[in-house]
């Protein structure tokens, strides 16, 4: 079964990408979605078996990979409850998205090669969860990057696509050069790069001491932190982050499955498959929290002032990773990935609903040119509410000994803010409860300015264009991506640009032009309707066998480093700190309310007197100018340098270029040897046997 699993969306992404157009969209279409549906098929029955205890972890030999001295790789796939709960989100979420896509990507001309990359990340994604080993782990890792690289950059005509493309390639193997070292180190120590075997002897590790860069230090705070920088690359942790907001280049509902609910997540899952590695490195574990807190609140910040919706939304996943890895950096694993697992279907959710708005809206993404939508499409319009109330973590917190029931958010988050404090870090609580207050601010603020208010859709490039089309104008390549027609897909990312700084001081008059947004077509929704259910009882239903202390131990069997106290102390934090996160997402919303509906102007009025503040959030902290400032220009710099002076000035003009110029000057002098005439060959006959005469009268 677990074969099946894995190679399915392989063998469905050969058939699309090798047929192609040969075999059309329709049968593309057809394999790569039947190959995913039958994977999450397949998928739910092991995740049931590991929920009910009748499955235990198992390891699927597939064949012999490397042989080298010391170093034995088997390709194997491992099974266990921790695999298990990435099988389901990997193969629900990209089933879905397979659905979703034949709606938003009807029209576009290339969509086996779309379907067959959405497949090769599926099968890359599958590889890295059901590793058994850290170079197989590696092989899946450096796969979703491939992945990701082709889908972010799937309109490789437009030059911002492919620039995001490259940016995310580039800034990850940076991050990839830290698991890589990790992985070294690893195999260094420990003799073998086996999963089960490193756990197994990584207490026995504890307290010795390891050579690196002239220095010693402790063993496992050195490996841990190695393979840690490797997921601050994957999951966007602050620092290697700045590839996530622009991976919003790719179509959306590749942002729904690679930047929302997989492949951002590797980290996350490596740092929990790891957690006993984690475990003997006091450090180690600070570093996490503290880059997960960090990363927490720098992109909830960011969030606040974002215009674009899908950017929004890509800083709040930047935000939620940021949470994952806090709640493991202070222990709580299970906590961490019962959030990766809520997270993956509110998130994908308000991804697919945004695409559902643009696609309403005629590829428009500012918010400020929405308004008003709530009635014009209800079905997406009460999706995202699911999806925000789940983020934002509505709920009623059990208190006094009963039972907590809320949004999938409100589970999961709120017990990574109980979890901060049962571990002692009261700091990171307080930034934990702050951006609960921020997320719900930045959420609500999407919701109303979408869906609430008076029309503002007059004042739309995007829609201008559509009446303008709908009366049969031509706009010329305005309307063109990848010299095709735009359509719900491709326009959406055909450059546009906002069409102001300030998010209310710029405000476009109200109307709507005589446009008429339209609700998508059915596969768009059904995946919509299908990931509101999770969004609304995924927490419920599942919180007590990730994070209760009896039946997440059972649940979890060794899969990772459960510390069962930590949850019981959790369980019994006290009453403020159990409401500190609801009570933060009622002023975020209270808040929201009242700058967006309430009162519209108190935007600009907060714009105009703290305006260097939100030029510095604008500008995302102006981390992407200090990285061009730092590295950018010099690495420029230095290959002009080497180009000009090196190679054109110096290498050429001493290799190739002058070896080029003797031949040209040497074929100069010989051609004034040939006159053609018999007795000048004579004389140089009769000169050069005079020559060997005296030279050999001389010997």
């Amino acid at each position: 079964m677990i074969q099946l699993i894995v190679f399915l969306p392989l063998l469905a992404a050969i058939v699309a990408g090798f047929g192609n157009r040969a075999i059309g969209n329709v049968p593309a279409k057809l394999v790569t979605t039947a190959a995913l549906f039958a994977s999450c098929l397949l998928s739910w029955p092991i995740f049931i078996g590991f929920l009910s205890g009748t499955s235990t972890a198992t390891v699927a030999p597939l064949l012999d990979f490397i042989h080298s001295g010391d170093m034995n790789v088997a390709w194997s796939l491992r099974v266990d409850a921790l695999t298990a709960v990435m099988l389901v989100v990997v193969t629900s979420v990209s089933a879905l998205v397979h659905l979703y896509s034949w709606g938003y990507m009807d029209e576009d001309p290339d969509q086996p090669r779309f379907f067959a990359y959405l497949s090769l990340f599926t099968f890359a994604m599958l590889m890295l969860v059901t590793a058994n080993n850290l170079v197989q782990m590696f092989f899946g890792w450096e796969g979703v990057g491939l992945a990701s690289y082709l889908l972010i950059g799937f309109w490789f005509r437009k030059p911002s696509a492919s620039a995001a493309a490259i940016k995310a390639f580039v800034v990850n193997r940076v991050g990839d050069l830290g698991f890589m070292l990790g992985i070294f180190g690893t195999f260094l120590v420990f003799g073998t790069v086996s999963i089960p075997e490193i756990l197994a002897a990584a207490p026995g590790m504890a307290g010795s001491t390891l050579g690196f860069l002239g220095y010693r230090f402790d063993t496992m705070t050195v490996l841990c932190l190695l393979l840690f920088v490797g997921a601050m690359g994957k999951s966007a942790q602050l620092g290697l982050h700045t590839w996530l907001p622009d991976a919003m280049e790719g179509p959306t509902p590749v942002s729904a499955l690679i930047h929302a609910a997989t492949m951002v997540t590797a980290g996350v899952f490596m740092v929990c498959r790891l957690s006993p590695m984690f475990e003997m490195s006091p450090v180690a574990l600070t570093v996490v929290t503290s880059v997960g807190a960090a990363t927490c609140l720098f992109a909830a910040t960011c969030g606040l002032v974002q215009t674009d919706i899908k950017r929004v939304i890509a800083y709040s996943t930047c935000s939620q990773l940021g949470y994952m890895f806090f709640a493991a950096g202070v222990g709580a694993y299970g906590a961490a990935m019962f959030h990766l697992f809520t997270h993956a279907f509110f998130k994908a959710l308000l991804f697919l609903g945004a695409g559902s708005v643009i696609h309403a809206m005629h590829h428009e993404q500012d918010m400020r040119y929405y308004g008003g939508l709530r009635k014009k499409i209800p079905v997406t319009f009460w999706a995202m509410m699911a999806g925000t109330l789940a983020i934002t973590g509505v709920g009623i917190p059990g208190i006094f000994g009963n039972t907590a029931i809320g949004f999938a958010g409100f589970h999961s988050k709120d017990a990574i803010i109980e979890a901060s404090w049962a571990a002692g870090q009261p700091g990171v609580w307080f930034v934990g409860v702050l951006v609960a207050l921020l997320t719900s601010f930045y959420s609500w603020r999407v919701m109303f300015l979408t869906f609430w208010g008076k029309p503002r859709w007059a004042a739309s490039e995007h829609i201008q264009h559509a009446l303008h089309d709908a009366h049969g104008h031509d706009h010329g390549d305005a309307h063109h991506v990848d010299g095709h027609h735009a359509n719900p897909a491709q326009a959406e990312d055909a450059g546009h640009a906002p069409h102001g700084h300030h998010d209310a001081q710029h405000a476009p008059a109200e109307g709507d032009g005589g446009y008429h947004p339209h609700e998508s077509p059915l596969p768009m929704l059904i995946p919509l309707i299908v990931l509101s259910v999770g969004a609304v009882l995924a927490g419920f239903v599942f919180h007590g066998f990730f994070i209760e202390p009896t039946a997440g131990e059972e649940f979890w069997k060794g899969a990772l480093a459960f510390r069962e106290h930590l949850m019981h102390e959790m369980h019994g934090v006290p009453l403020l700190i159990k409401l500190s996160a609801t009570i933060a997402m009622l002023l975020g919303l209270l808040t929201a309310w009242y700058a967006y509906i309430k009162a519209p102007t108190f935007p600009a009025k907060v714009v105009e007197q703290f305006g260097v503040l939100y030029d510095f959030l604008l500008h995302k902290w102006y981390f992407d100018e200090l990285y061009d400032l730092i590295f950018v220009r010099p690495a420029f710099a230095i290959g002009r340098f080497l180009w000009h002076r090196g190679d054109e000035k110096t290498i050429n003009r001493f290799g190739p270029d002058g070896a080029t110029w003797v031949v040209q000057i040497g074929s100069r002098v010989a051609n004034r040897f040939q006159t053609g005439y018999l007795y000048t060959y004579a004389f140089v006959m009769l000169i050069g046997l005079t020559a060997a005469v005296t030279w050999a009268i001389g010997l």
